[in-house]
């Protein structure tokens, strides 16, 4: 049986794995630091957050340029 030790992971730390997710620009070794220390589920989280947050200011710059 294997313990899976738990590692605090700070919300900056996902929301800058997300956004370079994003990107598509990432060091192979940040990749692997990433997969080990963060979990599904805020991998997850994250990445509906910054979607919102990327349409929402799609939408607000549109709303502006032809406003």
């Amino acid at each position: 049986m294997s313990v899976k030790k738990t590692i605090e992971v700070s919300p900056i730390k996902v929301a800058k794995a997300v956004f370079w997710a994003f990107l598509g620009i990432r060091k192979k070794s940040d990749h692997v630091a990433d997969i080990e220390s963060l979990t599904l589920k805020q991998i997850i989280i994250g990445g509906i957050i910054g979607g919102a947050l990327f349409v929402g200011s799609v939408l607000l710059l549109v709303k502006f340029a032809t406003g």
